[in-house]
Parts: C-alpha cells; structure tokens; sequence
C-alpha cells in the first residue's frame, strides 16, 4: 500500500515539474518572440525587411523547458532523498569553515600557477593573453571594491570614478612631467585614495538606497568633468599617446628612441609584437597578486575586523568604541586606491583614455562582480570576472542578445545562489582554536 501511494505521489510529482516547466516555456515563448524572433534587416539598402527567426526561438524555449523540468526532478529527488541530497550537494563543503579553508588553499595556489605559465602555454595566442589582461583587470578592481562593499558592507555605484582618476592622473602627469608608468602609479593611487576621502566625508550618515545614489552621482559628476573641461582631459577626444611601461628602463618596441638598446636587443632575442602584451599580462598579475594580499592582511588587522564590526552593527560599533568615521574613510580610501592602480594599468594598455570608457555601466559590471562572486570571497570574484569577461568574447555570434543572456544569468544565480557563487569566507579570528562556521 506504502508502495502504491509513493507512486502516486511520484507521478503526482513527475506531472507538476512538466506543468511547471511548460508555463516557463510559454513565458519564455511570449518573451523570446519579440526580442529574438522578429528582426530588421537593413543590409540591402534599397529596401527593408523583416526576417523572423523562429529557429532561435525553439532553441530558447526548448533549453528553458529542459532546465525547469530537470530543476522540478531535482527538488522532487530532494524531498524523497534529502539525505542524499545534501551530500550530492553539499558533501564535505557542509564541514566546518577550517576544513573549507584548507581545501580551497591549494586550489589557490593552483590557480596562480596557472596564471604565471598561461602566456607560455601552446594554445595561448595573443588574443587569448589579451582577454586574460582584461580578466585580471576586473578581478583587481573587484577586488577592490570588494574592501568597500563586501567588507565595510557600503553600496558604491560609482567605482568607476576611482577608476578615471587614476587612468587621468597618469595620462596627464605623464604629458607634463614626463613621469614613466611605474613613477606615476603611486601617485595615480594617492590621489583616487583622495578622492575616496572626498566622496566618504559627505556621505558618512547615509546608508543603503542612499549612499548607493549619491555614489552613483559622484561617479556621473567625474564624468562629466571629464567630457567638459576639455583643455585638460581632452573632452569628448580624450588623450592619446600615453607612454607604455618599459622593463628596467628596456622599450619593448622594435627600435628605441634616439638609438638606444631596446629590451630584445639587450636579451639577444628575436623581436615579438607578443612582448608586450606578455610584459603587460605580468604587471597586472603581479598588481593584482598584491591587492588579494594585501586586502587579506588587511581584513586579519583591527581595521579588517572593524570593517566587517561596522557592516553587521553600526550601533555596536559605537557602543565598543569604534570611530564608524574612520572605519568608512579607510574603506572608501583603500578601494579607491586599488582602482587608481587599475585605471592607470588600462591608460598605459590602450596608450588612449576617453570619458566614454568610464560610463555607469562599468560601475554596474564591478558591482556584479562582485555581488555574483559572493561579497567577502575573493576566490568567487576571480570566478565571476571570468564569467562575465569571458562569456560576450565566447558569443559574438550572439552579440546583439548579449545583455539579454547577460541579464538572464544574473536573474538565475540570484534565484538559485542568491548569497553568490560561494557563500562562505574564512573567519576574521577563530577564539580558543574553535571551527567557527563562516557567515
């Protein structure tokens, strides 16, 4: 009789996850419809068509079927096997945060020695080297932020801002002083620290929704000074001609100004456009390989620990004597700091910046690092760059639905890894040599 009813139960089951995937289906037909399946055709100039795609459309909505009807099966496999379940799922991630920490410290170290080998690899041309330059870009800048919002817990939607100064400051202290790339860049992150303090003091009151706009307008305000003082940035035409770093004083060019000894001549190596853009993979590896360590030494000092102090209880904080005035002026200086290293990274890889390339959008692509790599886990936000660098390079097939895929996968991590791709961190401080559980 047992058997019978748990049956039953089963194809009662079986039946709700095909309903609820053929409702998916059909929203996502009604959706799909007019975004992909109706198109303008212009190339012809002597008329205009319109071309439907119907093709595209079976393809999307048959992968939303598949997908809810195998999520449907397994959340019924779920309720049956919960036991089972958790191991599927969770297995020995369910231990405790020590045991965690140590399985994903050599998966580290892996990761940087695939990292330092990469550009020597037989498969990566210099197009793939590029694409991991932009890579490392993002993980530093989000590594960045991450000191702001996923330690300090301050919504910042204008980074981007940080990110200007420090790609402007070397641009234009390179024209009026001469400065080389590695003179500038202290002073590049000097002075997005000091904007940071700028744009913390004002705001040191305001929380959630607030902050959020009143950061995304400071990032705006950058903008535009930008595009309107034009006889200092340049305006809408930007600057050009910004100086590339050399190696110990080595141009890595195929002739050195005023006939000196460039980097392959002093090597006695043929030369390779490929140089520099290798010589330019291992700066921002290295720059970014000093940001994770130093936000990790930084979150183990009493700042760290007031960061987080500050992100889970404000009141508290004050009640145990913490100054929440510091503690937020050193996260909006230390985040801005890395973003002007980064900014004055893009400037010497492009040797051109505009205003165009500092738009909300990028804010927008560094928060959603972040958030989709689980704010706090520096793993997880190596782990999203990548995604979302990678992905649009991957699918210039599809590169008129990129932000339509882009917004459907961060709509689906936020339904099924609402807290990010990994949810747990290390703990700050373990007291009496406990097995705290991350938060």
């Amino acid at each position: 009789m047992s058997v019978m009813r748990g049956g039953a139960l089963a194809g009662r089951g079986f039946g709700a996850a095909v309903k609820d995937a053929a409702l998916a289906a059909g929203v996502a037909l009604v959706l799909a419809v007019p975004l992909a399946g109706v198109a303008i055709d212009d190339s012809d100039a002597s008329r205009v068509r319109v071309v439907f795609r119907f093709d595209w459309v079976a393809w999307g909505v048959g992968a939303v079927f598949l997908a809810r009807l195998l999520l449907g099966l397994a959340r019924l496999y779920a309720r049956r096997r919960p036991s089972a379940w958790r191991v599927l799922l969770r297995g020995k991630w369910a231990r405790s945060a020590s045991a965690r920490e140590r399985a994903t410290r050599p998966l580290g170290l892996a990761l940087v020695g695939f990292a330092v080998v990469l550009p020597f690899l037989p498969f990566a041309s210099r197009a793939f080297v590029d694409l991991a330059t932009e890579v490392l870009i993002y993980v530093m800048l989000g590594w960045g932020l991450n000191v702001v919002v996923g330690l300090a817990g301050l919504l910042d939607l204008g980074y981007v801002a940080f990110y200007a100064v420090g790609a402007y400051s070397f641009a234009l202290f390179a024209r009026w002083f001469g400065l080389s790339f590695w003179e500038a860049l202290p002073v590049s992150g000097i002075l997005a620290a000091f904007f940071g303090i700028i744009l913390g003091y004002p705001v040191l009151r305001l929380r959630g929704d607030y902050l959020a706009i009143v950061t995304l307008g400071f990032g705006e305000m950058v903008r535009i000074v930008l595009l309107n003082w034009a006889p200092v940035t340049g305006g809408p035409n930007g600057l050009s001609g910004i100086p590339q770093p050399n190696f110990l004083g080595l141009p890595l060019t195929a002739h050195a100004r005023g006939g000196g000894m460039t980097f392959h001549q002093f090597f006695g190596i043929p030369f390779n456009p490929s140089q520099r853009i290798i010589y330019l993979y291992f700066i921002i590896l290295a720059l970014a390989l000093l940001t994770n360590f130093f936000t990790l030494r930084l979150r183990r000092l009493p700042i760290g620990r007031a960061w987080e102090a500050l992100r889970e209880d404000e009141i508290a904080c004050r009640a145990l004597g913490i100054d929440p005035t510091k503690v937020k002026l050193s996260a909006f200086a230390i985040g801005a700091m890395f973003g002007g290293f980064a900014g004055a990274f893009f400037a010497t890889r492009l040797g051109f910046i505009s205003p165009e390339s500092f738009t909300f959008q990028e804010s927008a692509m560094i928060l959603a690092i972040v958030v989709l790599g689980g704010m706090g886990s520096q793993l997880g936000i190596v782990i999203a760059a990548t995604v979302l660098v990678t992905m649009p390079e991957f699918g210039r097939s599809l590169a008129e639905f990129r932000m339509l895929i882009f917004g459907a996968a961060m709509v689906g991590i936020m339904i099924w890894r609402p807290r990010g791709l990994l949810t747990w961190r290390a703990p700050t401080i373990r007291l009496g040599g406990a097995k705290a559980e991350a938060t």
